[in-house]
């Protein structure tokens, strides 16, 4: 069941998590976001009512499927171990920053690397800013840098974010509880079931091959090791064909509809302060959820940051806006990263900061 002892095991992870996205794309889910951590996380936070933005309101059953995949397979193959107690309100804030990061941006690591696969040149300009802050990170650890060790702690701690997202599931499916979005990004989706097996099945990959985007660039600045890029780069190949098949390939930067803007300096920014704080977090948002999937709380305290990270964004003006189309006038209204946002980014960047050179080894 291991993925991860050889590359051609890592390419094939990659792929079969490209033809996940793929499918959920092409069967309703928005194309240019097909499998977004931050843009998942940032609809089940509406839909649970933790903001009001109307447009993105909707239980993500992939971030379900995500968590349960990687309970499902650790547990499956003795992996599974419940784990606590390193720096947790450290690494809520993390959660925090990589969300905000994340929606400054408009988009997870994930979701810039299927961007990129479009032809989204922003997404190439946030990737600077993303292996930027990686670098940070790295040279971080390299001066010391440590939350502390986590510890073996009682099983059902680790069980307690599953268990929470399997609640959600059920309320989004058998009740009228959660809210949902009538038009937007969030009204767009594949099939409920679809949608499940799709998270289920990259979860249990993602798990399998330690799938992290901020690790894979971290392991070739610490080690030389590009095991990693290996899953990265099967993705946006399958990726890349699907959208030149189905000609969703746009090569530019102000293109309407890719939920997208062209604010370079923020776009950098954005994902510097993401990339930065994955490193200092352990892994990337995608990692954080299958970490918390197989038993870590101290990844299930990211994971709640991340959450009330999103409902910041939205309660307080920090979410940027895409490049769109005036349905009155079709005139093209360029997105923008609003003065909030700005400013809560360089905050986010100077939190990490204090974060990275203040916990140390020694101390930890």
């Amino acid at each position: 069941m291991n993925l991860s002892d050889s590359k051609k095991k890592l390419a094939i992870a990659g792929v079969i998590c490209g033809l996940v996205a793929a499918c959920l794309a092409y069967f309703g889910n928005p194309a240019n976001m097909a499998f977004c951590i931050a843009c998942f996380i940032r609809d089940t936070a509406g839909a649970l009512g933790m903001h009001q933005a109307e447009v993105v309101q909707y239980a993500r059953p992939e971030i379900i499927g995500l968590v349960l995949g990687a309970f499902i397979i650790s547990a499956a193959t003795k992996e599974y171990r419940s784990t606590a107690g390193s720096s947790p309100m450290i690494r809520f804030i993390l959660g925090m920053v990589i969300m905000i990061g994340s929606l400054v941006f408009l988009g997870c690591p994930l979701r810039m690397v299927i961007r990129m696969s479009a032809g989204d040149l922003n997404a190439w300009v946030a990737l600077i800013g993303f292996i930027l802050g990686v670098g940070t990170g790295v040279f971080a650890l390299k001066n010391g840098f440590s939350l502390g060790r986590a510890h073996i702690t009682n099983k059902t701690s680790g069980v307690v974010l599953p268990a929470l997202m399997l609640g959600v599931l059920v309320l989004s499916t058998a009740t009228t509880l959660l809210k949902a979005s009538e038009a937007g990004p969030g009204s767009l989706h594949a099939p409920i079931i679809m949608s499940l097996i799709g998270g289920l099945i990259f979860g249990a990959v993602a798990q399998k091959s330690r799938m992290c985007f901020a690790g894979g660039i971290r392991d070739v600045m610490l080690m030389k090791n590009f095991d990693l890029l290996t899953v990265i780069g099967g993705l946006f190949v399958v990726m890349l064909i699907f959208n030149i098949a189905t000609g969703k390939f746009v090569l530019g930067f102000n293109t309407p509809g890719i939920i997208a803007h062209s604010e370079h300096l923020w776009n950098i920014l954005g994902m510097y302060a993401v990339g930065f704080a994955a490193v200092l977090a352990g892994g990337c948002p995608l990692r954080q959820l299958i970490l918390a999937g197989q038993g870590s709380s101290d990844s299930a305290v990211t994971v709640l940051g991340m959450f009330a990270g999103a409902a910041a964004c939205h309660n307080f003006g920090l979410a940027a806006s895409g490049t769109a189309m005036n349905a009155e006038t079709q005139e093209i209204v360029a997105g923008a990263v609003p003065l909030n946002g700005k400013v809560a980014v360089i905050i986010c960047i100077a939190v990490c900061f204090l974060i990275a050179f203040t916990n140390k080894r020694e101390k930890a």
